[in-house]
């Protein structure tokens, strides 16, 4: 069992934080969203970097730090653990670093809960620490099977650098599948088993990430947005925004900078 004590984003070029959990049954959760960090645990160097998901464990003085002048962002999850908590991650006495292959699907699960934390909405710390349990477990799934082989996930890299050059059209997994001269059951099974995510999903998603940048970053319209990511049903993109981030496209148009005078 866990509960969740703190949620919250860093981001910079001048970031430092101090720490010692000696005595106590506070953890500490990272999952590095961009650039590289570096921590000094029990006088001992870790360097996390992008796609880096990073445990300390009860019981350990630490600090981290950035490198100087390179921007990174990360979120943190503090948690306190129960004696003897489940999981096998969860019962190490030593910090452990790896890079899990549905990161994708972890990086927008923390985003959202991220964002619930901030705005303390009801029930935002249950919510947290179910999120955070499926994380650990997930992570914890992965890290049994071992790292997954090198060509296994250059195979998933080169899919995922197609759908991010072709998101805007429709992609089907014969599509990818000859894309990494496979088959196509190959190439869907082989792309959810690393990455946690379908296809289609994936392909969703990343549509939305483009969908957030342009209703903040730019002068289009919900439809305009719609049809530039690849949607002609305008009611359809809504309400799949809505379920993959949680908001409507309106409240992010909110954002947008007011013209100057």
């Amino acid at each position: 069992m866990l509960q969740v004590t703190e949620v919250r984003q860093d981001r910079g070029m001048d970031w430092f934080y101090e720490k010692n959990t000696k005595n106590t049954n506070e953890a500490t959760l990272i999952l590095v969203s961009y650039g590289t960090v570096v921590y000094w645990i029990e006088n001992e160097k870790v360097i996390a970097e992008k796609g880096d998901l990073l445990y300390i464990p009860p019981n350990q003085a630490y600090y981290g730090k950035c490198v100087p002048t390179v921007f990174h962002e990360k979120f943190v999850v503090a948690l306190t653990l129960s004696a003897a908590p489940v999981l096998p991650l969860l019962q190490r006495q030593t910090w452990v670093k790896s890079r899990i292959g549905m990161y994708d699907m972890l990086l927008a699960r923390m985003k959202h809960l991220h964002a619930e934390w901030l705005e303390q909405a009801e029930y935002a710390k249950i919510i947290a620490q179910s999120v955070v349990t499926e994380w650990l477990a997930v992570w914890n799934r992965e890290w049994n099977k071992g790292p997954a082989m090198a060509d296994t996930n250059q195979q998933v890299e080169r899919m995922k650098h197609y759908i991010f050059n072709h998101y805007r059209e429709k992609i089907t997994k014969e599509e990818l599948g000859s894309y990494i001269q496979k088959s196509p059951n190959y190439a869907a099974t082989l792309f959810r088993r690393v990455t946690g995510q379908t296809i289609s999903t994936f392909v969703h998603d990343t549509r939305m990430k483009k969908a957030i940048y342009l209703l903040v970053d730019s002068m289009l319209t919900v439809g305009e947005v719609a049809e530039f990511v690849g949607y002609r049903d305008v009611s359809y993109f809504q309400r799949l925004f809505k379920r993959f981030t949680g908001r409507t496209p309106t409240f992010y148009m909110k954002e947008r900078a007011k013209p100057q005078p």
